[in-house]
C-alpha cells in the first residue's frame, strides 16, 4: 500500500515551511512513529513521522525547497513491502542518522555540513550535550588554527623592467576573492522575521515614546528577598516579573494598548497573554505567558526560565509562540542603553527595557546617584494616542518605583 507523506497542519497562521533535511534515505525501512523529515517554519522546527511500518519508497521534495500545508513530500510503501525492508542492511539506517548527529540543533547541522565538519566529533555544550551553533563555530576556528598557512612564493628580482600596460589598474576596486566572502541562505525563520518587521513599519503608524524609571525600590526588594525566594521556589527573582506585572497594570488602565485592529473594528482583549522576547539561535522569538495576570511572581519567573531554556535547544512548540496581546523585550541584557522596539503584529504596543546604570538625579533639591533605566513604548498611533502612550509609561514608572502597588494593580 502506497501512502503519501504530506506537510501537516502546523498551527495558527503557519501555512508554509522549508524542507530542512531528510532523516531517512529512500529505500530504507522505517517504523511507525519514526521521524522522516524536518520542516522549518517561521516559528519552530518540526518533524514529520511515518504513520505506518514500511519503506520510504520515494523522496519528492528535496532539502531547501519551500512547501505548503498538504504538499506531498514523498511516498511510503506500507504492508508487504515492510518485509523486504527488514532485509536491508542495518548499517544503512545507522549511516543516515547517527545518534550523535541527532543531538545537534538544525542550525548547527547545516553549518557543519557547509563547512565539511562532522558534528559527531564535536562536543556539545547545550542541554543534554546537544551541539549548538557556537560549538560548530569553535570547532571551525580550531580547525583553521591548526591549518598551516600557505608560504608565499619567493620574489625573484628581474633585470628587465615590467612592460608598461595601457589598461587602467583596478586592484583597489576589484571584487574580493571568493575565499573572503561567504553566501548563506536565509533560513525560513529569518526570512519571516524580516518580512514581518518590514510589514510592521509599512502597515502601522508606529511611534515611540520614552521615560525613565528609578530601579532603587525594586533592587532593594530583590536584595532583601532573593535568598528566601530562590530557596522557596527554586528560581531567582528577576526584573521581568516586576515589569510583567507593571505592564498588566498599565494595560488594564489603558486597554487600547492590549487590542488589535481588524478591518474597521478594534478588538479589545480582556485577557493578558504577554509575549517575552528571547534570543534564539536563528533570531528573536517571542514565547507567550498565557493569562499572565493570574500568575504569581514565582510562576512568571519559572515560566520564563522554561521558555528561555526551550528556545536555546530549539524545542519551543507552536503553542508556546501563538497569540500574545502585548510584548516585552529587554535589550538591557545585551547592554542596550536605548532603542525603539518594533511592533509584533497584530499587537499594537511593545515595551522595551534597557540597561540599568547609575546616573545623577535631583531628589528634594539634592543631586544623588540612582540606578536608572530608560523605558521605550512603541505603539500604533492608529489606535493608541500619544497622550495614552505617555500615560502608559508613567503608570509603569509609578508601579516599578512603588512595587507594593503591584499587589493591588498588577
Amino acid at each position: 500500500m502506497s501512502i503519501e507523506i504530506r506537510v501537516p497542519a502546523m498551527g495558527e497562521s503557519v501555512i508554509e515551511a522549508t524542507v530542512g533535511r531528510w532523516l531517512v534515505e529512500a529505500g530504507a525501512a522505517v517504523k511507525a512513529g519514526r521521524p522522516l523529515v524536518e520542516l522549518e517554519t517561521d516559528k519552530v522546527d518540526l518533524e514529520v513521522a511515518a504513520e505506518w511500518d514500511g519503506v520510504l519508497a520515494e523522496i519528492l521534495v528535496q532539502a531547501g525547497a519551500d512547501v505548503k500545508i498538504g504538499d506531498v513530500l514523498g511516498r511510503l510503501e506500507a504492508g508487504a513491502q515492510a518485509e523486504t525492508a527488514e532485509a536491508l542492511p542495518r548499517a544503512t539506517e545507522a549511516a543516515v542518522e547517527p545518534e550523535t548527529e541527532s543531538k545537534a540543533t538544525p542550525v548547527a547541522r547545516r553549518m557543519a555540513a557547509d563547512a565539511g565538519v562532522d558534528v559527531a566529533h564535536i562536543s556539545g555544550s547545550g542541554s543534554g550535550g546537544r551541539v549548538t551553533k557556537e560549538d560548530v563555530e569553535k570547532a571551525m576556528a580550531a580547525h583553521t588554527a591548526l591549518t598551516p598557512p600557505i608560504s608565499p612564493s619567493p620574489i625573484i628580482p628581474s633585470s628587465h623592467p615590467p612592460a608598461a600596460s595601457s589598461a587602467p589598474t583596478l586592484s583597489l576596486f576589484a571584487r574580493p576573492s571568493a575565499d573572503r566572502e561567504e553566501r548563506v541562505k536565509l533560513s525560513r525563520r529569518r526570512r519571516t522575521i524580516a518580512q514581518r518587521l518590514v510589514e510592521a513599519q509599512h502597515n502601522a503608524a508606529m511611534l515611540t515614546t520614552f521615560n525613565e524609571v528609578d530601579m532603587s525600590a525594586v533592587m532593594d526588594l530583590r536584595k532583601r528577598r532573593q535568598e528566601s525566594f530562590e530557596k522557596q521556589y527554586g528560581v531567582r527573582l528577576g526584573f521581568m516579573s516586576f515589569f510583567t506585572k507593571a505592564a498588566i497594570g498599565a494595560l488594564k488602565t489603558f486597554p487600547h494598548a492590549n487590542a488589535e485592529i481588524d478591518g474597521d473594528e478594534i478588538v479589545l482583549k480582556r485577557y493578558y497573554d504577554i509575549g517575552i522576547a528571547v534570543g534564539a539561535e536563528e533570531g528573536l522569538v517571542v514565547p507567550v505567558l498565557r493569562d499572565a495576570d493570574r500568575m504569581s511572581f514565582a510562576q512568571i519567573e519559572q515560566s520564563i526560565r522554561v521558555l528561555a531554556q526551550k528556545s536555546q535547544v530549539g524545542s519551543l512548540s507552536l503553542a508556546d509562540l501563538q497569540g500574545g496581546t502585548f510584548t516585552i523585550t529587554n535589550g538591557g541584557v545585551f547592554g542596550s542603553m536605548l532603542s525603539t522596539p518594533i511592533l509584533n503584529p497584530p499587537q499594537v504596543a511593545i515595551l522595551g527595557l534597557h540597561k540599568i546604570e547609575e546616573r545623577p538625579v535631583v531628589i528634594a533639591g539634592a543631586i544623588v546617584a540612582r540606578p536608572m533605566m530608560y523605558l521605550a513604548l512603541s505603539y500604533d498611533h492608529r489606535i493608541v494616542d500619544g497622550r495614552e502612550a505617555v500615560q502608559f509609561l508613567v503608570k509603569i514608572k509609578e508601579l516599578i518605583e512603588e512595587p507594593e502597588r503591584l499587589l493591588l494593580e498588577g
